[in-house]
């Protein structure tokens, strides 16, 4: 269990921070393998590591335990944030892909407000006008960009808002971004009990229990490519429903 450590401050000896940083390396690498296992294999794993430890150490100098929350946690969000900050600047996604992504994100949110339900993946394909065999190579190719989780961003990735970002906000103990993480934590739930049990299951079993894809279609008995399909599908959900909902996001 990790420690409660009070954020090093000028009286405290450099030792101290330098044995932080090397407790959480691993934290560092976890992470970076985890979204690294999502992306093309030209992107280095090496840089993904380098942003996380910028990431690692911007946390160990900020960290406030008059919070009541684990340099551990308060870490993840930091590390997590400044490898997708990487990822956005490498601009690795080609446009095309970003724009499909973006078509299933509008199709969900269009048939949801017009059937006042979740819409099946048949529904999602018809709204494309595509084939449901199509849909499923869409979501193939979407995989790696849902790499910040519950990210709603436009075509450009300029426009929008992140919740990781939020989260990892060093502002985050203001009453104000309080009150904002409360309504948002409470649009997450909600949206979450709206999207098929199965999904849930997947994204339960990976972000939660951090059991990674083929350990899901082992448990779960489907074929792996199935299994990538069916959680990249949950996450534009959840993104297509949170984004008409969640005030102020163009100011985050």
């Amino acid at each position: 269990m990790t420690t409660m450590y009070a954020c090093p401050t000028e009286t405290e000896p450099k030792e101290r921070r330098d044995a932080l940083i090397l407790e959480h390396l691993p934290q560092v690498r976890l992470i970076a393998r985890r979204i690294h296992e999502r992306l093309p294999d030209r992107v280095s794993m090496d840089d993904l590591i380098s942003s996380g430890v910028v990431g690692l150490i911007a946390a160990i100098d900020n960290f406030d335990p008059s919070l009541n929350v684990k340099l551990k946690t308060y870490a993840e969000y930091r590390i997590r944030g400044a490898i997708i900050d990487t990822l956005r600047d490498l601009d690795w996604a080609p446009r095309q892909r970003r724009k499909m992504s973006r078509q299933i994100e509008q199709a969900i949110a269009g048939l949801e407000q017009r059937l006042s339900r979740t819409p099946t993946e048949e529904e999602i394909a018809a709204e494309l006008s595509i084939s449901l065999d199509e849909y499923h190579r869409w979501l193939v190719d979407t995989e790696g960009l849902q790499i910040a989780d519950l990210e709603v961003a436009g075509e450009s990735d300029d426009s929008g808002f992140s919740v990781l970002r939020y989260v990892a906000s060093p502002e985050s103990d203001s009453p104000e971004r309080l009150l904002e993480r409360s309504e948002l934590e409470r649009l997450v739930a909600s949206a979450i009990e709206r999207i098929p049990s199965q999904e849930r299951t997947i994204l339960s079993l990976y972000y939660h229990e951090e059991l990674n894809l083929r350990e899901i279609a082992e448990i779960l008995g489907l074929h792996l490519s199935r299994i990538s399909q069916l959680k990249t599908q949950a996450i534009l959900r959840l993104r297509a429903t949170l984004e008409p909902r969640w005030p102020g996001r163009k100011e985050l």
